[in-house]
């Protein structure tokens, strides 16, 4: 199996951007919130357990999740934060790592905002820390999810610190000059995991 670089880093950091110019590259993604909402389309176990859980208003018209009422609810209750997770993490761990196993370039790369928060970094061998200063997170979440700034500190206040992560990183990105500057940073990493990846 080739090499598997793990990409993290906290809400509004640049993971997406980075995962596409990783993408333009040849190299297969593997994103762990693509995952997470597989797991719970229509017709699923998981959503079907959602359902009887939390009842049938956590459902939209078409029989989808209402992903809005449902983070409500979390986000207030740690308890129902709990039993989301423990419903949900395997069953996601499970598909991802099919991905992973059915990708076919030099390296993979899964990007998760919750790579270091689940067990998911049991799944890597090299964490990758996108990083960018927190007000440019705020703005950029914000702007993207068209919430106010309070909620989305209350999702950063849900992850992992920003050092904790740098701690944790093998290698960073550091995102908080242009899109070209990004790019510059990830063609140097993609030729260091190409070289890996021939090592292995």
């Amino acid at each position: 199996m080739p090499i598997i670089i793990g990409l993290t880093g906290g809400i509004g950091s640049g993971k997406s951007a980075a995962a596409d110019l990783f993408a333009a590259r040849g190299i297969n993604i593997v994103d762990a919130d693509i995952a997470a909402r597989e797991v719970v389309e229509p017709g699923t176990v998981a959503l079907q357990a959602i359902a009887e859980h939390f009842g049938p208003d956590i459902l939209l018209a078409d029989a989808s999740l209402d992903r809005r009422a449902l983070r409500e609810i979390i986000f207030t209750h740690a308890d129902e934060k709990k039993w989301l997770e423990t419903l949900l993490h395997p069953a996601i761990r499970t598909l991802i790592k099919q991905q992973l196993n059915e990708a076919s370039s030099a390296y993979t790369i899964l990007v998760s905002p919750l790579l270091l928060e689940t067990d998911q970094h049991t799944l890597v061998d090299r964490l990758l820390v996108i990083d960018c200063p927190e007000a440019d997170q705020i703005q950029r979440a914000a702007a993207r999810d068209q919430s106010g700034p309070e909620r989305i500190k209350a999702i950063m206040a849900n992850q992992l610190s920003r050092d904790a992560r740098l701690a944790k990183a093998d290698d960073i990105l550091h995102n908080h000059a242009s899109l070209a500057d990004l790019e510059t940073q990830v063609e140097t990493l993609h030729q260091t995991y190409l070289s890996l990846a021939q090592r292995d």
